[in-house]
């Protein structure tokens, strides 16, 4: 249930900064993409499904844009260095823990089992 609350925020704001790109007024083709994979990785991750992939895609938009490489919408949802921080902090742990029980991915491929193996006591 954490892992599904954690992908559930996460992309509630991440499609909130893609309708914040689409609704920019006279916005170049640049801008619409963006907007657009914003939302598309957004609904991937409150899905659960390619989460891996969806992460990273969404990950990439945010240090080209905290780097200034691409256009920022106004107002921006990771508007200082530390909501930025807190951001990819949440991100890497979506994308290193999995998309959890409650995904698509869960559904599709199968829940992994991790499995330890006892020490033998020589």
């Amino acid at each position: 249930m954490a892992l599904l609350l954690v992908r559930a925020v996460f992309a509630g704001v991440l499609m909130a900064e893609g309708t914040c790109y689409l609704r920019e007024p006279d916005h170049p083709p640049l801008v619409a993409l963006l907007g657009l994979v914003s939302l598309a990785s957004g609904v991937l991750l409150l899905l659960g499904f390619v989460t891996p992939l969806a992460g990273a895609v969404a990950g990439l938009e945010g240090v080209g844009v905290s780097t200034s490489v691409l256009p920022s919408c106004t107002p921006t949802q990771f508007n200082s260095g530390v909501s930025l921080i807190f951001a990819a902090t949440i991100l890497m742990t979506i994308i290193i823990l999995g998309p959890g029980a409650f995904s698509l991915d869960a559904r599709l491929f199968g829940r992994r089992e991790i499995i330890i193996p006892r020490r033998s006591h020589s």
